[in-house]
């Protein structure tokens, strides 16, 4: 009986600290689509940072994982994305190029160059601009606008599946 109360008292004890684990600093996602082609691949698994925007904010070329606003109109619980603006920022798309405040973005992660123009904006405060990397193929900020910056719940830092591309998300 004392070592069954043992057992007991050891598996609660993980189950809470796994669980406190997942809902504050990391957690596990499926990549469903293809918009994230060629940094993360349909059916990858990735691991983020849910605690790391506690202390910083988010900044241009990291890829964050959010939930999408109501102007996506989506029954989808998470987007995956790269943010490409933040507030202040001024973001165009013209000729297969986007620029950020003027300047040309240097995009090595892109899958394609985007097919579509949007005219110079500005990010408003409290918001940010999100494009996935597979850009001809992706449900974005180019489709449904800005994202408030209070969406976003974590970083993508990791993909762990399929273990042929196990790596840093880049």
């Amino acid at each position: 009986m004392k070592n069954l109360k043992e057992y007991l008292k050891s598996i609660v004890i993980a189950l809470v600290l796994s669980f406190g684990i997942r809902v504050a600093i990391v957690e596990a996602y499926h990549i469903p689509t293809g918009s994230m082609i060629p940094t993360i691949m349909e059916h990858d698994r990735i691991m983020s940072n849910k605690f790391i925007y506690r202390f910083t904010d988010p900044r241009p070329g990291e890829v964050v994982v959010f939930t999408p606003p109501s102007s996506a109109r989506t029954d989808a619980p998470r987007f995956v994305k790269r943010l490409i603006g933040v507030e202040g920022d001024w973001i165009e798309v013209k000729d297969g190029v986007v620029y950020r405040n003027g300047a040309r973005l240097s995009e090595p992660y892109i899958n394609d160059t985007p097919d579509y123009t949007l005219p110079p904006m500005r990010v408003p405060k409290g918001s940010v601009f999100v494009l996935g990397d597979n850009r001809r193929n992706s449900f974005d900020s180019h489709a449904w606008g800005f994202l408030p910056r209070k969406n976003i719940i974590a970083k993508a830092m990791f993909c762990y599946w399929p273990l042929s591309r196990m790596g840093v998300v880049r």
